[in-house]
């Protein structure tokens, strides 16, 4: 996802990428030790009126996709895809590798243009180049987009500076407190387990306490404890506040946070509906034969 000036980690031991959560285009500042003072940011709060994200329409979904397609050459990772969400509620899509997940979550957040379709967010159009509403935007992923040599708590300062966030302090204190990391604040990352670091990668997520969460595959190359407290703060997210994506292959995951599921194959929705509408007790039994039914259809192949 592209992140706000779109800072990309330039630490050898983090991974490459493309950059988090809201708006801007071109690449951002690099980080020195201690992040600046101030950078060239205009808070949410400043934007004029009509740069400020439109409010939501009473009888329009908080988030809408319509039609969305995507190709890279020969290769369709997502096709036709529809699907409308309100606020609070928790999509969770579920899929084999090389589904056309993450490539539809992209399309959904504007790091991805489509090739046909459209993303409607409060009741409105809206164009993967503007950066306004993709400020209400935060994205987790197997990637964290953290700074090695910088602490955790500097971490979540610089790029609380880059969303100009307010009472920044508190907010950093609240996030780290949140994921269980105050008494590892002012340690390099680059020192953090694949776990802690997942979790601090959280709480720069939901810094800026954003209405739309995506979340890309959070659950990878965790261990069990790991995963059980990444768990734990992901289900706080289901306030009633703030709509979430979540993708993940990861059956039991997925569904143990989901208000709606869907089910992508090759590029499409083979099932889409309120959690309520898989079989009790036979979900898994369900997907795979759900998988196993299109891979027979479309002549085999993964």
């Amino acid at each position: 996802m592209t992140g706000v000036g779109d800072s990309r980690p330039t630490d050898p031991e983090e991974e490459g990428g493309e950059g988090p959560g809201a708006a801007g285009a071109g690449r951002g500042p690099t980080p020195a030790r201690k992040p600046a003072p101030a950078l060239e940011h205009t808070p949410a709060s400043e934007l004029s009126p009509a740069s400020k994200p439109a409010p939501a329409l009473d009888s329009a979904p908080f988030l809408e996709a319509r039609g969305l397609s995507r190709s890279f050459g020969a290769v369709q990772a997502v096709e036709d895809v529809s699907f409308s969400l309100a606020l609070g509620e928790v999509l969770t899509i579920l899929g084999p590798n090389g589904a056309g997940k993450s490539t539809l979550l992209g399309l959904v957040g504007g790091s991805l243009r489509p090739d046909a379709g459209a993303i409607h967010f409060r009741g409105v159009p809206r164009d993967p180049a503007e950066t306004a509403w993709r400020r209400e935007i935060g994205v987790l992923s197997h990637r964290t987009f953290l700074y090695g040599p910088l602490t955790a708590r500097e971490n979540l300062e610089f790029y609380g500076r880059l969303y100009g966030v307010g009472e920044l302090t508190r907010r950093i204190q609240a996030g780290l407190d949140e994921v269980g990391l105050v008494a590892h604040a002012s340690r390099e990352v680059r020192t953090f387990s694949r776990g802690m670091r997942q979790r601090l990668a959280l709480a720069r997520t939901l810094l800026h306490d954003p209405a739309l969460v995506l979340l890309d595959e959070p659950f990878t190359g965790l261990d069990i404890h790991a995963s059980s407290l990444l768990r734990e703060v992901l289900a706080r997210l289901r306030d009633g506040h703030r709509t979430v994506v979540l993708v993940t292959h990861n059956l039991a995951e997925g569904l143990a946070l989901a208000d709606r599921v869907a089910i992508q194959l090759r590029g499409r929705f083979a099932f889409l509906g309120p959690r309520t509408r898989l079989p009790a007790g036979q979900e898994e039994r369900f997907y795979r034969e759900l998988v196993e039914g299109v891979r027979t259809d479309r002549g085999g192949g993964s």
